[in-house]
């Protein structure tokens, strides 16, 4: 080790002052770098909360689902994530956010534009100081479109096979998602209209809702739901615990989806919004769990867990349009209608044989259209441009879902044997069972 004497470092210190004030000088301030790091640290924190969702989406549906259908939830749930991943890096992120790209002006961006990170050790001088990372932004966005296609799982589950319903996924993620996100968080001709959809009622859950609304009715009822008298046969879960777990790490995770999603956190102000987003999220999902939990009460005269949880949800999905302006009263009345539209439109689903094994529908599909309505009455969008928006996400969402789905039934077949469902899919379709000491067989 060297030793040095106290001239020697006061000599050293004299020499190194220039260097110093000019290394000083060239460094930019917090004032100029802080935005740019707080929102990346905003989008990579948020990010990881809402991809905690896909494993709140994979416990909500393991519980719901019978036993025999457990293995093939979770099957569903990780290759799902792990496409959308990777469609949405190969064509999704630049379809959707085409800069100045368009190939059509405001409707269609590039496709096959793959998404470039930012430089590796990138210097100050040399990012973009006005955003964030490229990274960390493509990472938020995708999380979004991994939670779309999990509306989609938990909707069809117990009589869909599963690789038709990957390659329907991989064309969601890939390209129907990311060019109706195009219109309105990508500048397109809604955002242009005056359409306003804070974190994503229509253009996340409406649109998993229309997906899966439209494989609903192409694929039919599991065996045995629906009787020819018109009775409804119920099916319950395999474990109420898990589906309880899987909706608490969505509430969880739901901080992160509307949180993050405004987008800058290097103000007092943007951090105090942030704050007041995570408030108003939490209200709503409490109100609309509540509201269920009374109306099933006073309905049915037993509370009903299924659809309470499924009320926490609907108030989640209800408050995400505009999680922002409203007063944490408002976020509580907004969230509660969510939750009464979940009681009213279960079995209304069921009236019209629609088999819905999760309830994915009402409360993405018909809680995200009452969450876009309930803007008009805190943000600046007419009523006439937030109708507008939802039946232009509903037309080409579900249209578009449909020929899927009948294209897929024409070509390999999309759904599995009677035999196969009465046995269960995690026996027909992968060979293994989530409880195999429990099996009857």
């Amino acid at each position: 080790m060297k030793r040095y004497t106290k001239t020697g470092l006061a000599a050293a210190a004299l020499t190194a002052l220039p260097t110093l004030a000019l290394a000083q000088d060239a460094a930019p301030s917090f004032d100029e770098i802080g935005p740019y790091i707080m929102t990346t640290l905003l989008f990579c924190m948020a990010g990881f909360l809402v991809f905690f969702m896909a494993a709140g989406f994979a416990m909500l549906e393991g519980g719901l689902v019978r036993s025999k259908n457990v293995t093939m939830q979770m099957t569903k749930n990780i290759a799902l994530y792990s496409f959308a991943a990777i469609m949405y890096w190969l064509i999704g992120f630049n379809l959707m956010y085409p800069g100045d790209g368009w190939m059509v002006a405001g409707w269609v961006g590039p496709f096959f534009s793959t998404t470039v990170l930012d430089p590796v050790g990138v210097a100050a001088a040399d990012a973009a100081l006005d955003y964030a990372s490229i990274g960390s932004d493509f990472f938020f966005q995708l999380v979004f479109v991994a939670a779309t296609a999990s509306i989609v799982s938990g909707a069809l589950a117990e009589r869909i096979k599963l690789w038709p319903f990957l390659i329907f996924v991989i064309l969601l993620t890939g390209v129907m998602y990311p060019i109706s996100g195009s219109w309105q968080w990508g500048g397109g001709w809604l955002s242009e209209a005056g359409f306003s959809d804070f974190a994503g009622s229509t253009v996340v859950h409406s649109v998993g809702g229309w997906a899966a609304l439209a494989g609903a009715i192409v694929l039919g009822p599991r065996l045995g739901k629906y009787s020819k008298d018109g009775k409804v046969n119920p099916m319950p879960g395999s474990n109420l615990a898990l589906a309880t777990l899987g909706t608490f790490i969505l509430w969880l995770g739901w901080f992160g989806f509307n949180g993050g999603s405004q987008l800058a956190m290097g103000t007092v102000g943007d951090v105090s919004d942030v704050s007041r987003i995570f408030a108003n999220t939490n209200m709503a999902a409490a109100a609309g769990a509540v509201t269920a939990l009374i109306l099933t009460q006073v309905v049915y005269k037993k509370p009903d867990l299924t659809m309470v949880l499924n009320g926490a949800l609907a108030g989640l999905v209800s408050i995400t349009a505009e999680p922002l302006a409203p007063s944490l009263f408002g976020a509580l009345w907004i969230g509660a209608i969510g939750g009464v539209i979940v009681v009213f439109t279960v079995p209304l689903l069921d009236k019209l044989k629609i088999d819905d094994v999760v309830g994915a529908i009402p409360v993405h599909l018909f809680a995200g259209i009452w969450g876009t309505i309930a803007v008009i009455f805190y943000g600046e969008a007419s009523l006439g441009t937030q109708l507008m928006g939802i039946i232009a996400y509903g037309v080409f969402t579900f249209v578009g879902s449909l020929i899927l789905w009948f294209i897929l039934k024409a070509v390999m077949g999309i759904r599995v044997s009677e035999e196969a469902e009465i046995n269960g899919l995690d026996k027909a379709e992968l060979g293994m069972e989530a409880y195999p000491e429990f099996s009857k067989g």
